[in-house]
Order: C-alpha cells, then structure tokens, then sequence
C-alpha cells in the first residue's frame, strides 16, 4: 500500500509512470500494489446539480497525489465501490481486495484495509507525511476507546434502479477518532513505531520515505490508543 508525495522524489525520467513501473518490478508478478484514492467531488454540499458517483470516472482526492490518480487509470487496476473510502488495487488480490467494500463504516472490518491486513501488507510512505498513513484508520475502529467520533453523510450512488442518495456512516476520519487525541495523532504513532526500531527508513530520490509492517503496525496504533487513555476495567 502505497502513499506518495512524487515531487519529494525530484526529477524522475518518464515521470510517474516510471515509479509505478519501479513499484510493480520490485513486487514482481506475485505482488499487488493497493492505494486510497477516496474521491474529488468537484461540488460543496448544497450546489443543486451533484454528480453520480461513477468509480470509473471519479477522479481521486487530488490532496492524495498525482501517483494515486495515475494508479487508479492504470490498465488492469480495479477499484472498490465505496467512494469515500475506495482503494484502488493491481495485481494478483486486486479483486479481491477491492471486491465488497462494505459502505457503513468503509474502513472497518471487511473491508479493503481489513484483507489487505490479512495478507501481510507492508506500507510505503513515499515522501509522504506521516499522518497520512490510512490503515491507522483502521486500529481507530479496533481500539476500545470511548467517545469515537461518528460521522454520517450521503452520497448520490448509482443503483439497479437508477441514481439514489445512500447513506454513510463512519467513524469520523478528518479528525482524530475521540476529541482528545491529539491533531498529529497518526504522525506521533509512526514515529513512535518506528522509534521502537520497527520499520525501515531511507531515501527514494530525493524524498524521505519509510516502509512500515501493516500487521505490527495497526497492533501498535491500537495498544497506543487504549494506553492513551490508561487501564480499562476488566
């Protein structure tokens, strides 16, 4: 699972497609590259003409990056249907990775976070900011912690019986899960992680990157958010 900030990398020959073509060669034929593009609605709430969500067509989050955007137009890449919490996936488990993505609570269990979980994902922060790791969302919804934050919207979904508002409901990810976790919360558990020697760092061109274990990883977001909050009655 990939998250880049490519003009971190510096001047790359061909581009992005060349760092996607890099990550595919060193994942070989087995592997399957997995990204969170969420979407770019193009419309605030309250505009009278909204779009159709249409996966095929909708744009990724363009805070995600040019490489999310690049990755989701790639032959053979294949996206979930969730529009908010949709990954896109190219390889051998794109399907199913992207297949069922449950549209209440999108970063939870069943979902494309959950089975990439499963098959021992590692994580490329490629230049990429550390709170930007989106599997944490994912130990957000393990953790016993009290007073999550939920969020419920909607979206105008395409359906067997023409376009429809569907709603959403999710624990609520522009912001920490409770109110009291700090605003750089996902960014204090990486670099707490990798403090613990956990993790590899170094550079890819120009760009300060890191390659976190997944499992190890959302196993330590959630024991650091229970302790936050100190011992639990039994």
């Amino acid at each position: 699972m990939v998250h880049a900030g490519v003009r971190s990398v510096g001047p790359v020959i061909g581009g992005v497609n060349t760092i996607i073509r890099a990550l595919l060669d060193t994942l070989g034929p087995a592997g399957t590259l997995v990204a969170y593009v969420d979407f770019e609605p193009f419309f605030e709430d309250g505009d009278y003409e909204i779009p159709v969500f249409d996966k095929r067509t909708a744009h990724a989050a363009r805070d995600h990056g040019i490489l999310h955007e690049t990755l989701r137009t790639w032959p053979g890449a294949l996206r979930s249907d969730h529009p908010d919490a949709g990954v896109v996936a190219l390889g051998p488990l794109a399907e199913w990775i992207t297949r069922d993505h449950p549209f209440q609570y999108g970063y939870g269990p069943g979902s494309p976070f959950e089975k990439a979980l499963t098959s021992d994902v590692q994580v490329l922060m490629l230049g990429a900011p550390l709170d930007t790791v989106t599997l944490l969302h994912y130990a957000e919804h393990q953790a016993r912690i009290p007073d999550k934050r939920i969020h419920t919207y909607r979206r105008l979904m395409p359906t067997p019986a023409g376009p429809q508002w569907l709603s959403f409901e999710e624990f609520d990810t522009a912001d920490p899960v409770n109110a009291k976790f700090p605003s750089n919360c996902f960014e204090r558990i990486v670099s707490d992680y990798l403090a613990t020697g956990l993790g590899s760092q170094g550079t890819v061109g120009s760009a300060l990157s890191v390659l976190l274990d997944g499992p190890s990883l959302v196993a330590f977001g959630i024991e650091w958010m229970e302790a936050f909050f100190g011992p639990r009655d039994s």
